[in-house]
């Protein structure tokens, strides 16, 4: 049996799903938390910030597989047939999108139509392990779905290093909701800004029972030590891109004191007899 459930992004879900609902013989789909992936943020002069992204060009020429990349060609290039929708999905009223009977499995599917923005419930909402909510959270097993607003996709279009980040965002959230030895599948909602509004997490197969305390330890230590090395990038990379910036602005002034110097040598010789 599966067994799913689905949220807005908020609190952290694995262990007390597992504590709550662990069934023998049972599989289960959860909905989680959102791991906020939060960068730092400084004011910078114009100067500053040129120099900056000069730098991350730099560096994109570098890595010539990410350069230039649609969120699309990113989201689909880390997940191989995962399933991209442009559609603004991110106003379905919670208490729809929260119903077992909701069609999410239509998500999973490249002919999705508007249906599932306008889909009202008939009736008593079904128990998650009656055989319909349980075959189709079968029929998901493994897979992803991200579903972009259109307003989104024309934003990142334009800005390459927006759809980077808003991946990394992706990213982030479905490794942190990953539960260990299980198949795990991600639908997932953005908004226009680029935030996660809505999600679902469901995971099958495995231990059924769930994992032991001991490994509940464990992959918590392995998250936290994720996040750790998230921040410890991201500060080795803004002492990156400082240390570049005044390597430039040093190399700058010793041109301009150069020219300077030179400047002055000509007027020097102008003053000595023969100068023409």
């Amino acid at each position: 049996m599966e067994f799913g459930v689905t949220d807005k992004p908020g609190g952290r879900y694995a262990a007390e799903q597992f504590r709550n609902n662990a069934l023998s013989g049972n599989g289960y789909g959860l909905s989680g938390a959102e791991t906020a992936l939060s960068g730092i943020s400084h004011e910078m002069s114009f100067a500053q910030l040129a120099a900056a992204k000069s730098i991350q060009n730099t560096a994109e020429k570098e890595q010539p597989g990410a350069a230039g990349m649609s969120f699309r060609e990113l989201w689909q290039a880390r997940f191989p047939g995962a399933y991209y929708h442009t559609m603004d999905a991110s106003n379905i009223p919670q208490g729809v999108w929260e119903r077992n009977d909701y069609p999410f499995e239509k998500f999973f599917r490249e002919d999705l139509d508007a249906s599932v923005l306008n889909w009202k419930p008939n009736g008593a909402n079904p128990a998650m392990d009656s055989s319909g909510v349980q075959s189709r959270l079968h029929g998901i097993a493994g897979q992803k779905s991200v579903i972009v607003p259109p307003k989104l996709e024309e934003k990142m279009k334009n800005d390459p290093e927006l759809a980077g980040q808003v991946m990394a965002k992706v990213e982030g959230f479905i490794a942190e909701n990953q539960v260990p030895g299980r198949i795990c599948s991600h639908l997932i909602v953005l908004d226009e800004n680029g935030e996660i509004t809505r999600f679902r997490a469901s995971s099958h197969g495995g231990n059924v029972t769930g994992p032991t305390e001991e490994e509940m330890r464990q992959f918590e230590a392995e998250q936290a030590a994720k996040k750790k090395r998230r921040e410890e990038y991201a500060k080795l990379n803004e002492e990156s891109i400082r240390k570049r910036w005044m390597m430039g602005l040093c190399s700058q002034q010793n041109r301009a004191l150069a020219v300077h110097s030179a400047a002055e040598k000509v007027t020097e010789l102008s003053r000595e007899p023969g100068w023409i």
